[in-house]
């Protein structure tokens, strides 16, 4: 189990910050053929990001619905983020071509979605809780003196 930060902290993160939600919905549950391989090729490209400090992958923080994940990811730059997409040599190309191909072949199976934003200033409490978000994706300070209020964390 994950150890508790007790107490009020939140992140420590100067500098350019991207946030990127990507999930997918599975929109015929009896057909596994289709939607598994796309939710088994998560994990390899999020590996495969974790394990390279020059990828300007952050971190991320993975969320579980009944019709399939919702993954937040931190990134140091949008152009990061799109580097990788478009890298051939990397995980994420070959299986965006192997969901593509399904997709033609069992239409509306499966779902997959994404937003980009860029980040200028960013705001975050946690309060009695494993170091998560924005702050395990940096780095987590206490929350003392002027940040202990929201506004004047987001004004920096």
């Amino acid at each position: 189990m994950a150890r508790i930060a007790h107490g009020r902290w939140t992140h420590d993160h100067t500098g350019d910050l991207t946030v990127f939600l990507i999930g997918m919905r599975i929109n015929r549950l009896w057909r596994p053929d289709a939607w598994l391989p796309v939710l088994a090729a998560m994990g390899p490209m999020l590996r495969e990001l974790a394990t390279d400090p020059d990828s300007g992958f952050l971190g991320y923080r993975m969320t579980l619905g009944w019709r399939g994940p919702v993954l937040v990811q931190y990134w140091r730059r949008a152009a990061d983020l799109y580097r990788y997409a478009t890298d051939r040599g990397a995980r994420h190309r070959p299986a965006w071509t192997a969901f593509n191909r399904r997709a033609r072949r069992v239409p509306g199976a499966v779902g997959v979605w994404h937003e980009t934003y860029e980040v200028s200033r960013a705001e975050s409490v946690y309060v009695d809780l494993p170091t998560v978000g924005l702050a395990a994706a940096t780095a987590a300070r206490p929350v003392t003196g002027r940040l202990d209020r929201a506004a004047a964390r987001l004004a920096g």
